[in-house]
């Protein structure tokens, strides 16, 4: 099963999904909020399409770590999502995905519109990239391929 990593906003929802190994994330697209009913809609068919098991929803704190109001309605907005969809919900710190989001596209040269086009599905990205990498074992990093090379032959 896949997770599905949203970026929620006041005007945009940006989404990603984990490939089936739990490993990687890619931008999916970015749903133009309307109204909540057409929010859950949409989100449901995404998570029937890539068959997600789990949400992972990004909670902007301040940078002190408190709460604002916008984390306040993401809070609100995933209990939503768990109710609707019946599967379930994280809330992970999203500090920053945004100015890492932006970075990335203006150092791959994106143009300022397209990047308007694809902002919120690369901070879902981040966000969701940065939840698999914390739950990932640590001890993955141990075996590399190059350790079976034998640079001592001839």
């Amino acid at each position: 099963m896949r997770t599905l990593g949203l970026d929620f906003g006041t005007k945009t929802i940006g989404v990603a999904v984990s490939d089936g190994l739990g490993l990687t994330a890619q931008g999916v697209t970015t749903i133009r909020r309307t109204s909540l009913k057409a929010d859950l809609a949409a989100l449901a068919a995404l998570a029937q399409e890539y068959e997600a098991d789990r949400v992972v929803i990004g909670l902007p704190l301040n940078m002190d770590g408190s709460e604002g109001p916008r984390a306040e309605a993401s809070r609100k907005f995933a209990d939503t999502v768990a109710q609707s969809l019946g599967i379930q919900v994280e809330l992970v710190d999203e500090r920053l995905s945004t100015v890492a989001a932006t970075r990335t596209l203006l150092e791959a040269d994106v143009s300022r519109a397209r990047r308007k086009e694809v902002i919120d599905q690369v901070a879902a990205q981040f966000i969701l990239q940065g939840w698999l990498d914390a739950r990932r074992p640590q001890d993955t990093a141990a075996y590399h391929a190059d350790d079976d090379y034998d640079d001592s032959e001839p």
